[in-house]
């Protein structure tokens, strides 16, 4: 059995070039011909997408406050134990987390693992300074290993020299590589954060680049010589019940303009018997035969003329909706679902099943964990159910022909729908702002299979 060795790169904050170094790294040893496997701590889909695309497999997300920790590190020991190297990319600040103590932080999370820090601090327009934040990172929590330190955004050759004696000298910890500034941004941003390596023209070449400038600016067998074998838990042995009743075919649409999956999410239905199918809500003029149609997040404001143009589409899926077919749809999902999204002045129809109207703003509407109870009568969740999710959106809400009451869940912790309240529900559709994680939540996927399995006897 493998033994893989593992880090977690981590900033001083969002920003520092945490992602610059974890897909760089993550390409090269794959490059390489290293068994590599990405690991993204917190609820992301974008930044994790990149580091899926650079390791050739599938990025695993690792949330210490939407996962029971014992089934995260479960699922940590699951899909790691086969690699030859993990690199685990952090969120935010190395401590920032939910409160004042720094619960949930990418530190805390580095703890349970057992891997040390690879730190990577911005170095714009300073030099012993970045020696102080290193050395205060290091005092706040001496239980957290700080074993390296990456200097980004290096100005010059002697900006180097002076900001690595000092991170050495007062900080004791070693610089193990310095990334001069970058002539253009390889991650460009837009109102949801990076782009989507699905939406970015020459995301291979990006990877390429990143991995080059890894290979040209770190000591690579440096960083390699700091990473530890972490523990594994042993695995356990679980009862498979996927042929039970046999397979149902569950429909995914994945395209451009909806691409927030989490892997686990997908494995989990493929392990309770589920078969996927994807759809391209873009191109295909209806829908294949399907038992359950499952559609995630993602951007259908950058796609909306397309899924405006694609009248026959959105026909097919309100015929399957009225003649029962069990729907799950989070944030982009629940928009797509709506009536309409005016941009820019101009309205685009969608497929109707609600009677909601959606745009888009400036600034976030939502952003951060949700806490859930179902309050009312829905296709998937029984009443006082409470799930943990998350939401990040700049739609909003402009015109609903509905009653608060009417939604199937309060919301102790988040904005969610309305009014304090999540999830429009119509026959077998539940549609909602809240992601959930099949991990935090594993009787979503269960609700979904059986769901499915229902609607296949039933015709």
């Amino acid at each position: 059995m493998k033994s893989p060795k593992g880090i977690v790169v981590a900033g001083l904050g969002g920003g520092s070039g945490k992602s610059v170094v974890s897909v760089g790294l993550v390409a090269l040893l794959a490059g390489e011909g290293h068994h590599v496997v990405p690991f993204k701590k917190g609820p992301d889909y974008i930044d994790a997408g990149w580091l899926s695309l650079a390791a050739g497999r599938p990025c695993f997300n690792l949330d210490p406050y939407l996962m029971q920790e014992e089934a995260m590190l479960a699922s940590f020991a699951e899909h790691g134990r086969s690699a030859d190297f993990i690199i685990v990319e952090g969120n935010r600040g190395l401590y920032d987390g939910v409160d004042a103590g720094g619960t949930y932080s990418t530190a805390e999370l580095a703890s349970r693992l057992g891997l040390p820090i690879l730190l990577v601090v911005d170095c714009t327009k300073t030099t012993r300074t970045v020696a102080a934040l290193v050395l205060g990172c290091k005092m706040l929590d001496p239980g957290v290993d700080i074993a390296g330190v990456v200097l980004n955004r290096i100005g010059s050759s002697r900006h180097e020299s002076v900001v690595r004696e000092a991170v050495e000298k007062y900080a004791g910890v070693p610089v193990v590589g310095a990334i001069r500034r970058l002539k253009r941004d390889i991650f460009p941003m837009r109102h949801l954060g990076v782009t989507p390596f699905q939406e970015y023209d020459g995301a291979e070449e990006a990877i390429s680049l990143l991995a080059e400038t890894v290979a040209r600016s770190l000591d690579v067998v440096a960083v390699k010589s700091l990473m530890p074998k972490p523990p594994m838990p042993k695995q356990k042995q679980t009862a498979v019940c996927a042929d039970a009743a046999g397979k149902v075919r569950i429909g995914v649409v994945r395209d451009a303009a909806f691409q927030f999956y989490y892997p686990e999410n997908l494995l989990a239905l493929q392990e309770l018997g589920a078969e996927l199918v994807d759809i391209n809500s873009l191109t295909e003029k209806k829908l294949p035969k399907i038992d359950a149609l499952y559609i995630g997040g993602g951007f259908p404001e950058t796609s909306a003329g397309l899924l405006a143009a694609n009248v026959s589409f959105r026909s097919s899926i309100r015929e399957e909706v009225e003649h029962g077919l069990p729907v799950y749809a989070e944030c982009g999902g629940l928009i797509y679902l709506g009536e309409k999204i005016c941009l820019d002045g101009r309205d685009y129809p969608l497929v109707g099943i609600f009677p909601v109207h959606f745009t888009l703003e400036k600034k976030p509407q939502a952003h951060g964990y949700t806490v859930l109870t179902a309050r009312a009568g829905n296709p998937f969740y029984p009443v006082g159910t409470e799930i943990k999710g998350h939401e990040f959106r700049y739609s909003r809400v402009a015109h609903w022909q509905g009653s608060v009451a009417d939604l199937a869940f309060d919301m102790k912790r988040g904005v969610g729908f309305a009014a304090g309240g999540d999830g429009l529900v119509y026959k077998n559709v539940l549609a909602l702002y809240a992601h959930v994680h099949a991990v935090g939540t594993p009787e979503w996927a269960r609700a979904l299979v059986a769901k499915a399995r229902e609607y296949a006897a039933s015709r």
